[in-house]
């Protein structure tokens, strides 16, 4: 049985990349590595919101880890390697790699990504939206 798509509403036009969005979102939010904050930061000024993602990354150096955009996705990517000059007698942490995906609504920025004491913050940016309203000229043709 096919499934029905929230935005088969003759109402709702031209959503078809959020629909693509959402499902890939939520086939890869079952994955709890890393585990992560988000924070929302009210402005002082006219700015808008600021919101914060905070990764516990332990153990990852600046190097392993990655942060991009692309389009109106972030992607926050982590790739640890074992060192082969390593003999473990025990080994109970494991080099782990991680990706997480966020898809960002329009006029979203990523300002800065600081790791500081195992803790990868990526700081954004989310403008106050403008209101416009415009009129559109209805054309006659006659028959």
């Amino acid at each position: 049985m096919p499934e029905i798509s929230v935005f088969a509403s003759p109402f709702l036009l031209g959503f078809d990349e959020i629909e693509r969005s959402l499902s890939r979102i939520s086939k890869s939010a079952n994955d709890g590595y890393p585990p992560y904050n988000v924070e929302r930061t009210n402005a002082t000024d006219q700015r808008g919101d600021f919101i914060t993602l905070i990764f516990a990354v332990a153990g990852f150096s600046p190097e392993e880890l990655e942060v991009s955009v692309d389009q109106n996705h972030l992607y926050v990517r982590g790739c640890q390697n074992d060192d082969e000059a390593r003999k473990y007698l025990h080994r109970g942490i494991a080099a782990r790699q991680f990706l997480r995906s966020f898809v960002l609504a329009q006029g979203m920025d990523v300002t800065a990504a600081v790791l500081q004491d195992g803790l990868l913050s990526v700081m954004l940016a989310r403008p106050e939206p403008k209101s416009t309203i415009r009129r559109i000229e209805i054309k006659h043709e006659a028959s």
